[in-house]
């Protein structure tokens, strides 16, 4: 790998430094941080309907946490810059909802908008072409 671009949330930070075995430069890059959960940090899962609230057609609004498209959109903007890049292989770490928008992006949104059992587990890794 060339480079490892990191989420600048320290869980992913931590697992960047420990998989940097080559000792490359990590780059952190905001566009990589976890969908913002708003004014509903901290609360539990049933006080949303998580199906709906990783729909991406879905009108409803859950407190002041960051819009699905909006998500996506950052996260197509990151894409797109590293198609520019002369990186040949890069290395990215990041989060759950990060990798439901890498899905959406290489595979196109679903037809039911439907993206919560899309994304990655834990440690899970994925490798896509640019």
């Amino acid at each position: 790998y060339d480079v490892i671009i990191s989420s600048p949330l320290k869980r992913a930070l931590h697992t960047a430094n420990i998989i940097n075995m080559a000792n490359k430069e990590i780059i952190i890059d905001e566009r990589l941080r976890e969908r913002n959960p708003g004014n509903l940090s901290g609360k539990p899962l049933e006080v949303t309907n998580r199906e709906e609230c990783w729909n991406y057609y879905s009108t409803i609004k859950y407190g002041t946490s960051e819009d699905i498209k909006e998500f996506f959109d950052k996260v197509k903007d990151f894409l797109d810059e590293l198609k520019n890049r002369e990186y040949k292989s890069v290395i990215i770490v990041a989060h759950s909802g990060i990798s439901k928008a890498f899905y959406g992006y290489f595979n196109g949104i679903p037809k039911d908008g439907k993206f919560l059992n899309l994304g990655l587990n834990n440690c899970e890794v994925k490798e896509y072409i640019l």
